[in-house]
């Protein structure tokens, strides 16, 4: 497993880190979820990533990690980067949502009892939250750190400006503030226009979430939509008039993949680590042997002037459409 520096910290993440979002929650297979972890960490995954409100229920991804960590983990816990957020709703009323010092401080309280672990390793705002000035935000994470609850922190979603003016808050106050979790993939480039640049310029990392857009950008549906598969679902984010609108531009990103030796999907997350202030890339898993198709990209992360350039012709005829 290729490993990269966060930012200018000292932390090394893997290319690939370990998303808990799906497959971890109350009512998913235990002994599937726990052979996934297992795997993870053989692949040299060392990255965990979680939030408050990750299931479903609400709270049982981190229930179910702990009960698994406790199980196999305990005298690896050094070499594990666990991450968890707090940010999206997560119990009624109005400290159990958004950004306040009330509301961070109590999610990471409660987070950490449901892991059985005494820090994260890394604690994000989950979304930027309008109706709280962000100077109380990055305090209420600075004093996170200075207890002792987390080493580091990070931001997720935010935009530009608000990245650029969190940076400058933790930077007078000497918080570790290391990385930033972006939706990004070959669909959704959004963070190119400015984003990027953003932590570049503040040597922060960046680690994409949703590389594969759901799977979309995989070969399951190059042919249309299949039975059981997540867009056939209608309480899934991923709808057939979503899949059906990105079809001509996914099978042409699937020929050239193919050309490559590489499933789509393996491409996919090969082309987002092609840009080196990408730290790393959240992949999900649905079973071990996922898990080690997509790590498999790894394999072949360079690609050819004549590749860039098909692919850009295709990506940018997608954006104008």
């Amino acid at each position: 497993m290729p490993y990269r520096r966060c930012g200018n910290s000292g932390i090394m993440l893997p290319c690939f880190s370990l998303g808990l979002w799906h497959n971890f929650g109350q009512y998913d297979n235990f002994a599937n979820a726990r052979q996934i972890l297992r795997t993870a960490l053989d692949l040299g995954i060392t990255h965990w990533d979680l939030a408050n409100n990750y299931g479903p229920p609400y709270g049982s991804a981190e229930e179910v990690f702990g009960r698994i960590k406790n199980m196999d983990f305990v005298p690896y816990r050094d070499e594990l980067f666990i991450s968890t957020k707090a940010g999206y709703d997560m119990w009624p009323g109005p400290y159990g949502n958004n950004g306040s010092r009330k509301s961070l401080t109590a999610s990471l309280n409660q987070s950490l009892k449901r892991m059985d672990l005494d820090y994260v390793d890394l604690f994000y705002h989950h979304r930027p939250d309008p109706d709280t000035p962000i100077e109380e935000t990055v305090y209420a994470l600075d004093s996170l750190v200075k207890q002792g609850k987390a080493l580091y922190v990070g931001v997720s979603r935010y935009s530009e400006e608000q990245t650029a003016k969190a940076h400058a808050l933790f930077k007078e106050l000497g918080t570790p503030f290391i990385i930033h979790q972006s939706r990004y993939s070959m669909l959704d480039r959004h963070i190119e226009e400015g984003l990027l640049d953003c932590v570049g310029e503040h040597d922060l990392g960046l680690i994409a979430f949703s590389p594969l857009e759901q799977g979309m950008l995989t070969d399951r549906y190059l042919k249309g939509i299949p039975e059981n598969s997540r867009a056939s679902n209608q309480h899934s984010y991923l709808s057939e008039s979503l899949v059906l609108d990105n079809q001509e531009t996914v099978v042409a990103l699937a020929e050239i993949a193919h050309q490559r030796g590489q499933s789509l999907a393996q491409m996919a997350l090969a082309w987002l680590l092609n840009d080196q202030r990408v730290t790393s890339v959240l992949i999900g898993a649905s079973s071990p042997q996922q898990l080690k198709e997509n790590v498999a990209s790894t394999e072949k992360l360079e690609f050819s002037e004549s590749e860039q350039q098909a692919i850009r012709a295709i990506l940018t005829a997608h954006s104008s459409s």
